[in-house]
């Protein structure tokens, strides 16, 4: 079926949906979105219902090439890439950076390692389809610590990147759950950037737990940065006694002085762990059957963040929301493998115990 050429067609944004761009289209010519997605859709080769782009009729009425087109739009790369290294559930992205793709709005399927629009100092993950926006001007360690982030993916690989940074935020969570004599400075860093991203008394209007991801975000990475080194992985699966240049590097980047003289702890319970296993893979992948639904946040998870918002308190466990949010999900299953339920006793002390 050969289509006529659009007027005037735009391009499509970095890592957009193909949906998102074709209702673009649609929209700034004037057509019906569904005639226009019937066009340069086709049936499945498997016989069923779903349809997919064919490359060739959306670059027709474009007027750009397969390649360029394969480019921006993941969906029509051949061969198709691992999902595994994108955001199972497509979302905004940056507002500063759709605002110069007209059309209406755009939708991403972001990379794993894509926490902050560096250029417009946005907040960008997790997403929780809120509407929430979280700017970062007044917290530039946030913005450095993404190119960090990214500095660890060049050297190690997606997967091991993925690992590490999930498994350092939800330790940061964890805690950030212990009493304040149990922590080192970076839990006052944890509770002034709470403050900026949620301040006191608005936390009805402005919680999110993507806000609390972000405030732990500069020293997850740190923290990922050691995760991610064959080096250090190897000090850490030492026994207590040898383990202590590991200790000594993380009491640095945690700025804790006082790390490493209990063995009752997350990074503790790491390094026995999980630092010899291989990294762990994302339990939900991108499906494209439904790439066609804008994200929403669930009814289940809205009325957790209304609790978790009704309660917050920076300077007192707040960190349990961020480890149970699920973009968590995958490192949450095996950090309590043998599964460690922690106990606060009344005199502030608390421990973790094997249950």
């Amino acid at each position: 079926m050969l289509l006529p050429r659009l007027p005037d067609p735009v391009p499509p944004a970095q890592h957009e949906i193909a949906a998102s761009y074709i209702g673009r289209l649609a929209r700034l010519h004037g057509l019906d979105i569904n005639a226009l997605w019937r066009c340069v859709t086709e049936r499945e080769a498997s016989g069923g219902m779903r349809r997919v782009v064919v490359p060739e009729r959306l670059a027709a009425i474009t007027g750009r090439t397969v390649h360029s087109l394969a480019g921006a739009l993941p969906e029509l790369r051949t061969p198709q890439p691992d999902w595994a290294m994108f955001r199972h559930q497509p979302q905004p992205g940056c507002h500063h950076c759709n605002a110069k793709h007209p059309g209406g709005d755009v939708t991403r399927i972001l990379p794993h390692h894509r926490y902050v629009c560096t250029r417009h100092r946005l907040w960008l993950c997790p997403s929780d389809a809120d509407g929430h926006t979280t700017p970062l001007d007044a917290l530039p360690e946030i913005v450095q610590a993404q190119r960090r982030h990214l500095r660890i993916l060049q050297r190690r690989g997606w997967s091991v990147t993925y690992d590490a940074v999930l498994t350092a935020i939800l330790i940061c969570g964890q805690l950030w759950s212990l009493p304040e004599n149990e922590n080192g400075e970076a839990w006052h860093d944890w509770i002034r950037r709470a403050n900026i991203l949620i301040p006191p008394g608005t936390a009805e209007a402005t919680f999110s737990v993507a806000r609390l991801c972000a405030a732990v975000y500069p020293e997850a990475v740190a923290l990922a940065s050691l995760f991610a080194s064959p080096y250090w992985r190897q000090q850490a699966q030492r026994t207590v006694w040898d383990r202590r240049p590991f200790n000594a590097e993380i009491a640095r980047r945690l700025r804790h002085p006082l790390y490493g003289q209990h063995e009752n702890d997350p990074i503790s319970h790491w390094a026995n762990m999980t630092a010899k296993r291989p990294p762990l893979a994302p339990i939900r992948v991108h499906d494209q059957r439904h790439h066609l639904r804008k994200p929403a946040q669930r009814t289940a998870t809205q009325r957790a963040q209304q609790r978790h918002a009704h309660a917050f308190n920076p300077s007192h466990r707040a960190g349990e929301a961020l480890v149970a949010h699920r973009h968590l999900a995958t490192v949450f299953r095996r950090a309590w493998h043998p599964f460690r339920t922690h106990t606060l006793l009344p005199n502030g002390d608390s421990y973790y115990k094997l249950s």
